[in-house]
């Protein structure tokens, strides 16, 4: 964590300086804002925290409650969820208060009783294969209360208004402020009040009854699959020897995926209820707790749950929907998007495979850099159109793997060839659960593959993967991505070719280039920013630290900045051997020793990949993706 860059800090460090429209933050809604984000859901909150890095955008969000969520029913974390809390500042406080998912246990009939269960898989989880980033469970009331934090603690100090219920929406074609907003006051002295608010654009984040989505004319298209699960969060004493453990059960009398929650003693159960006739209009959902806990002991048998409370429960139907545009603009409309979706309110799908929460929360890191930048002066407004190319082949792909996941989990035994194959499935598809599957394809802010072989271990359209290297200025073992924050900044990173600090090399070359008034720092940064406010340029040398001068090193990696000037001495790295294996993050990564540009967007994707000659590629690339700021006046870039 870095902190006195703006002068010495007493306090604590992660609440930082309130600027722009945090300073005086009014307390009741305002009748204009520049965004309107409707309802505090997964995406809902990440968007807002990521924007309240973005101090000079008004941003308001709405909830129908009276305040904050006490009980959530999505509770996995993917890695990649992870990966994200760590830019936004609480992984490890959260890490710490979860369950970490070390097994997947299957379980199957006895062959000699088939009426009772055996285990027959102890597997270990994925996510200790494929990253640095645990697998975990965790009240998604929890997460929301992290983001909240982060929301409340960043330049724009953001902070819902509860008690606010969403009516409807119309958007005008002109005007600085063309989406009208109608609310409803339901908490407080003006509880019954309806009034107008007025929006530059509208985060519609309100569920899989989402009224944004009504609002805008969008479809949700899916069916349900007629099979019903009982899910409930209990506390029990049982003789199940892996209560603890996260485990797949396939019986005689149903199936059973049961997941150990944070604090040692809480689980959640999935229990089959079977097929559901496509005449029983929903009334599967009626089905009693008693009945959901007798399901349970039968296929457990010969083991038993004592169930001693019940902290919540359901019946859901499993169902897949996915909306057919993320955005309110119709295809041949021409105009730019105004009224976005995202989580629940464009993509539902089933509980098991541990998906929603996770996809809803890069649905909200997606939109909320591009919002920021564009109303923030930093991107054109064509930027937005990426946010529904981008997201919605990420909520099919997220659909066509649920509905085989459930498919899997809801057969009987006399349906199952192999007994492992579910455990195959799950470790073959780890990928993807895991939020590492996800790649965006060429747009304006990705550009093609003509340069992929130089840096084959970062894939480009997709996550950043870090690696392991050593700081120079301090010689500390540490991750290259972790030091990337959601502070909505482009990074670049150089990789250097083999000449050391100092000597004339294509890694000194480019950073002079990088530098002068033609390259892409001044082409740009605001005037009067700070060189790193838009792109945080680091490199990483090939050389072991001790060998790195960091004295020669370029001024461009060691800029000074903030209202004391001074220096940033945590930009300049050296390649080491990482703890995970021999070899160092050029050989780990698959980096060209003749050196390398990556390029990676503030949601944490790699962008571009380019040698450290093609600097006119490079111009050309962020060109599409960032304004010239060069003849923006100093009071208002």
């Amino acid at each position: 964590m870095q902190f006195h860059h703006h002068g010495y800090v007493s306090g604590e460090p992660r609440v930082l300086e309130a600027a722009g429209t945090g300073i005086d933050r009014p307390a009741d809604l305002p009748d204009e804002t520049d965004v309107l984000i409707v309802g505090s859901g997964p995406a809902g909150m990440l968007l807002a925290a990521q924007l309240s890095q973005f101090p000079d955008v008004s941003t308001r969000l709405i909830e129908r409650r009276e305040g904050r969520l006490v009980l959530g029913q999505a509770d996995g974390i993917q890695p990649r969820s992870v990966e994200t809390f760590q830019a936004f500042g609480f992984a490890e406080r959260i890490v710490a208060e979860a369950y970490n998912i070390a097994y997947m246990n299957f379980w199957g009939p006895d062959p000699e009783n088939p009426g009772n269960i055996v285990r027959k898989t102890r597997t270990e989880d994925y996510g200790f294969k494929i990253s640095e980033f645990p697998h975990l469970i965790v009240n998604q009331a929890r997460v929301l209360d992290y983001f909240a934090e982060a929301a409340a603690h960043g330049p724009g100090r953001i902070a819902p208004d509860y008690g606010v219920e969403f009516l409807g929406l119309t958007v005008r074609d002109e005007g600085p402020y063309p989406v009208e907003v109608r609310v409803r006051h339901t908490a407080g002295d003006r509880s019954g009040e309806e009034r107008t608010i007025r929006a530059k654009y509208v985060a519609g984040c309100d569920g899989a009854r989402s009224g944004v989505r009504q609002a805008i004319g969008r479809t949700h298209s899916g069916a349900h699959a007629l099979h019903a699960w009982g899910v409930m969060d209990v506390l029990v004493n049982t003789d199940f020897p892996d209560w603890r453990i996260k485990c797949a059960i396939n019986a005689e009398a149903g199936n059973i995926l049961h997941i150990p929650r944070e604090g040692g003693y809480l689980s959640r159960m999935y229990i089959d209820l079977g097929a559901v006739a496509e005449d029983d209009d929903h009334r599967v959902r009626q089905t009693p707790i008693d009945e959901i806990i007798r399901r349970a002991n039968e296929i457990l048998h010969p083991y038993t749950i004592d169930v001693k409370q019940v902290a919540w429960h359901s019946v859901y139907e499993v169902g897949h929907r996915v909306t057919d545009k993320f955005d309110d603009v119709a295809d041949d409309s021409g105009r730019m998007p105004r009224v976005f979706l995202a989580g629940d309110a464009c993509h539902t799908h089933s509980a098991k495979a541990g998906q929603g929460m996770n996809v809803s929360m890069q649905d909200g890191f997606n939109l909320g850099w591009k919002l920021g930048h564009v109303l923030s002066g930093i991107a054109p407004e064509t930027l937005l159109d990426t946010y529904s190319a981008e997201r919605q082949p990420v909520a099919q792909q997220l659909i066509d793997f649920d509905r085989e996941w459930s498919t899997l989990m809801a057969r009987k035994p006399d349906e199952i060839s192999d007994p492992q194959d579910l455990a195959t499935y799950y470790l073959a598809t780890a990928e993807f659960p895991s939020g590492f599957m996800t790649q965006y394809g060429p747009s304006t802010i990705v550009a093609d593959a003509a340069h992929q072989a130089l840096a084959e271990g970062f894939p480009i359209g997709k996550r950043f993967k870090s690696a392991e290297v050593v700081r120079v200025c301090d010689g500390n073992a540490v991750h290259l991505g972790h030091h990337a924050k959601a502070d909505g900044r482009w990074r670049i990173y150089a990789f250097a070719d083999a000449p050391t600090a100092g000597e004339d090399s294509a890694l000194a070359s480019w950073a002079e280039w990088m530098s002068s008034d033609e390259g892409p720092l001044r082409r740009h940064t605001p005037v009067g920013a700070d060189a790193d406010a838009v792109i945080d340029v680091k490199v990483i040398y090939q050389q072991p630290f001790e060998d790195v001068d960091i004295n020669r090193v370029p001024g461009l990696f060691l800029p000074r900045t903030g209202p004391l000037g001074l220096t940033d001495w945590e930009k300049v790295y050296a390649a080491a051997p990482s703890a995970w294996t021999s070899d160092d993050v050029f050989a780990e990564r698959g980096l060209s020793r003749e050196g390398v540009v990556v390029v990676v967007r503030p949601d944490q994707y790699v962008a571009a990949v380019l040698p450290l000659s093609a600097t006119a590629e490079l111009a050309e690339f962020l060109g599409r993706s960032l304004l010239d700021q060069r003849s923006v006046p100093a009071a208002t870039a």
